[in-house]
C-alpha cells in the first residue's frame, strides 16, 4: 500500500489499468458517432484523465479541438449546490458535436448543467465520458455515454482528483485510508 503525505492509499485503479482503459475508450470514441468533436474538459479534477485520453484519440485517428470549462458547485459566490461557470470555453459550441470529459460522474448535477449549458447554445450533440462512474450516487437524470471505471462508493484520490488540492499527482486511483 503505498505512503503519501504520511497517509496510506489503497490502489483502486492502476495506472497500467487506467492507460489501457483510456485506450479502449479513445478507440470506442472514434468508433462513435460524434462528428469532428470538439473536446470540453471540466477543470479542475480531469485535467490528466482529459490529457492522456486526448493522447490516445491521436493513435485511435481523432484530431479534435480541445477546450477547458471551469465549473463550481461550491464556494463563494454560488447557492449549495447550483453551478456555476467559473472559466467558460472560448471556441464557439452552435452546430458542434461535444465531448464533456470529467474525471467522475457522482450525483450528475455538474455534468447535467454543463451538458445543458452547451445544448442551450446550440451544440449539435453533447455526449460524455467519465473516468469513474459512482452511479449508486446518482441524483441528476444523466449518464455517461462513455464510463472507464464503476466507482465503488468511496471518496478518491489520485489521477487529477484531489482532498484540499493533494494527490492530484498520483498516477493511480485510490482511497486514503488512514495515516502511516
Amino acid at each position: 500500500m503505498p505512503i503519501v503525505r504520511n497517509k496510506k492509499i489503497e490502489v483502486l485503479f492502476t495506472a497500467e489499468q487506467i492507460s489501457r482503459r483510456n485506450r479502449e475508450l479513445a478507440e470506442e470514441i472514434a468508433l462513435g458517432d460524434l462528428n469532428d468533436p470538439l473536446v470540453i474538459s471540466i477543470l479542475k479534477g480531469s485535467f490528466v484523465f482529459a490529457a492522456d485520453l486526448i493522447r490516445k484519440f491521436h493513435k485511435a485517428g481523432l484530431s479534435p479541438e480541445v477546450e477547458f470549462i471551469s465549473i463550481s458547485s461550491y464556494g463563494a459566490g454560488t447557492d449549495a449546490g447550483t453551478p456555476t461557470v467559473l472559466r467558460d470555453v472560448e471556441t464557439e459550441v452552435k452546430g458542434r458535436d461535444i465531448l464533456l470529459i470529467d474525471d467522475i460522474l457522482e450525483s450528475g448535477g455538474t455534468l447535467k448543467f454543463t451538458k445543458d449549458l452547451m445544448l442551450s447554445r446550440g451544440a449539435n450533440r453533447v455526449a460524455v465520458v467519465a473516468l469513474l462512474d459512482k452511479s449508486m450516487k446518482r441524483s441528476a437524470d444523466i449518464n455517461a455515454d462513455y464510463v472507464g471505471f464503476e466507482c465503488p462508493d468511496k471518496f478518491v484520490v489520485g489521477y487529477g482528483m484531489d482532498v484540499s488540492h493533494a494527490f492530484r499527482e498520483l498516477p493511480f486511483v485510490g482511497v486514503v485510508t488512514g495515516d502511516a
